[in-house]
């Protein structure tokens, strides 16, 4: 017997249920699977232009920061979003560059001792973004880009806030629904969510000061947006 279209739908969202790496506080599956695949994970962003366009983003956004301001890169992967905020900070900080795989962080390492203009502070801890190895209030800035695809978005905020101290910011680039996105879905095996869902959840938690698109002329503008907001005082 032939199953209905409402069948075929249901069993293909299963499939694609059980292939997305979604993690829990106990379980992050992402992590051993970005091990295994770090080398094409770095030249996946080394060739696509996304630390230029991190450039011009904060070259036109100045993140909101101070002397001696704390600072997360939370899910730093091989680093392109760090070195694109040591790049572009000349402000003394304390960064901190937290993700799940034991190589990225290595390679994201490996590229920071050798291009840290300002010299920055950055230290590195693994962790889960669900079960975030830091006190309530330990940073003043949380950034992050392609890891709340990997979580319960509700969850995955609401550790995020956590961390912030009050008065402090949210720095998120999420996917956004495009056919380059499905593509990047079944690469990396994520699933992205509907901006609509990120401003709603982010405004439990935060109040939205700013949401950017990247231009479609460049690569980054394909799949991404941008998204700050600012934690209650």
């Amino acid at each position: 017997m032939r199953f209905n279209d409402r069948e075929e739908r249901e069993a293909c969202g299963d499939r694609m249920a059980e292939y997305v790496l979604t993690a829990t506080k106990s379980e992050a599956r992402a992590g051993s699977f970005y091990d295994r695949i770090e080398r094409f994970y770095d030249l996946t962003f080394k060739v696509n232009g996304y630390g230029r366009s991190l450039n011009q983003y904060f070259e036109t956004h100045p993140l909101p920061v101070f002397p001696d301001a704390r600072i997360l890169d939370a899910g730093c992967g091989t680093g392109t979003l760090t070195l694109a905020l040591l790049r572009t900070l000349t402000t003394p900080v304390k960064l901190t560059a937290l993700d799940l795989s034991s190589s990225s962080m290595a390679t994201a390492k490996k590229y920071v001792d050798k291009n840290n203009p300002h010299q920055q502070s950055v230290r590195f801890a693994q962790g889960n973004v669900l079960a975030l190895p830091f006190a309530d209030d330990a940073f003043d800035l949380v950034v992050t880009s392609g890891v709340l695809e990997y979580v319960p978005l509700d969850e995955g905020l609401s550790e995020l806030a956590r961390v912030i101290s009050p008065g402090g910011y949210l720095l998120q680039l999420p996917m956004r629904p495009s056919p380059v996105t499905t593509i990047l879905e079944m690469l990396f095996r994520f699933k992205s969510h509907p901006l609509q869902d990120v401003f709603e959840t982010t405004g439990r938690y935060f109040q939205v000061a700013s949401h950017y698109r990247f231009p479609p002329f460049h690569a980054i503008g394909w799949s991404r947006a941008s998204v700050l907001a600012k934690k209650s005082g």
